[in-house]
């Protein structure tokens, strides 16, 4: 028994009735005005369904009336976006088409059913309420009062079975299509895989700045030197205000979707990057061949971050020690080398991070590889890049 009541007491179930008797106030308004022309309920529907802007109304409808959510998120399987193709058109027309169907059969049950009931009721009292029931050819009798509850249960079971018929028609007919589906999903994808290279930026220049940031203060504070002290604290400064620059500009983009990316730095401005690993204590000893401005703005945007991410690496794990860089560009690949000594490099307590994956990914995206590994007493991290994945 409760499990029977129980769609009958849901507020579902009511907000669904109204939305299946709405439709009976238009229809009621022309039959009245034109009561000669019924059957034009059954064409208006056509007229008024390829209008486009008709799925956003039926959508807003459908929405709060037959899927309504106690914490006011929309139901993402029923659109409110205007028609944009025929057949988007048609599927509304079919829509309404049924949605005046099931407003009639609820309207019915809703007037006559009722009325049903209060006639056995009477009957079953020696009397009749109007000759205009369903059943004005029974006699009064005393036994017809065991049966008023049926008409009012096989109206709990219209409306709940033609709620339940409509929402399913809803999703169906006024949710997006198969192309609009497609589409929505791609544009995840697409953010998706933004979000995980803004975090890729953010790793890397962050990650750097904090990295140098804490190797300058504490050579500064161990040198108990004021010239030293000052040119470390003069690159901590230069080096928190790039990442600040990064920092904004990646919020910008998170802010506003549309916004540019381009002003992320490049293998042009190698030479910053060289020169705050040299201010952190590294011996950097740099090689270029070949001119980075025939790098595509791509694949010198990720060099230029693998190169940060490598450079970091060596210094949060063996420390300011020589660093041997090499820049090689070619007419088909761009080549990144960063070797650093192993022996006699103080061992430091294991940090948590992602760096390597994250140069493998980096070079994954555009085509290339990247290897790491110990090579005799030196840790060598070896990029090759192809320029036409750009």
């Amino acid at each position: 028994m409760r499990t029977f009541l129980a769609p009958v007491v849901q507020a579902t179930t009511h907000s669904r009735w109204l939305h299946l008797l709405i439709p009976l106030a238009a229809a009621s308004v022309w039959v009245f005005v034109f009561p000669e022309w019924p059957w034009v309920l059954a064409l208006l529907p056509v007229v008024v369904g390829l209008v486009p802007v008709t799925r956003v109304g039926e959508g807003i409808q459908a929405q709060a009336l037959l899927t309504p959510d106690e914490r006011g998120r929309p139901d993402a399987t029923i659109s409110i976006e205007r028609s944009a193709t025929w057949a988007e058109r048609w599927r509304v027309v079919l829509w309404l088409e049924m949605r005046l169907t099931l407003a009639v059969l609820t309207g019915f049950a809703t007037i006559w059913l009722p009325a049903t009931t209060i006639d056995l009721i009477l009957m079953g009292l020696g009397r009749r309420w109007s000759d205009t029931t369903l059943v004005p050819w029974l006699d009064p009798s005393t036994w017809f009062v065991l049966f008023a509850p049926v008409p009012l249960a096989l109206l709990a079971v219209t409306v709940v079975m033609c709620g339940r018929l409509a929402t399913y028609a809803a999703r169906r007919l006024l949710g997006p299509s198969e192309s609009s589906r497609l589409t929505a999903l791609e544009a995840l994808t697409e953010q998706l895989l933004e979000r995980n290279r803004i975090a890729r930026e953010l790793h890397d220049s962050i990650g750097h700045a904090l990295t140098i940031s804490v190797i300058q203060a504490g050579a500064a504070r161990s040198a108990d030197n004021a010239e030293f002290t000052r040119q470390a604290l003069a690159a901590i400064e230069e080096t928190s205000r790039s990442a600040l620059e990064d920092l904004e500009r990646v919020l910008r983009v998170l802010r506003d979707p549309g916004a540019s990316a381009e002003r992320s730095p490049t293998l042009a401005e190698v030479g910053r990057l060289l020169n705050s690993a040299r201010g952190s204590g590294a011996d950097v000893d740099a090689v270029m061949s070949g001119s980075v401005d025939h790098v595509p703005g791509p694949v010198s945007r990720e060099g230029y971050r693998i190169l940060q991410e490598a450079l970091t690496n060596v210094l949060r794990h063996a420390g300011p020690v020589p660093v041997r860089v090499r820049i090689g560009v070619t007419d088909a690949r761009l080549e990144l080398d960063v070797v650093n000594p192993v022996v006699g490099v103080p061992r430091r307590p294991a940090v948590p991070g992602s760096g390597l994956r994250g140069i493998r990914e980096r070079a994954a995206l555009l085509g290339g590889e990247a290897t790491s590994g110990r090579v005799d007493d030196e840790w060598a991290v070896r990029v090759s890049l192809p320029l036409s994945s750009a």
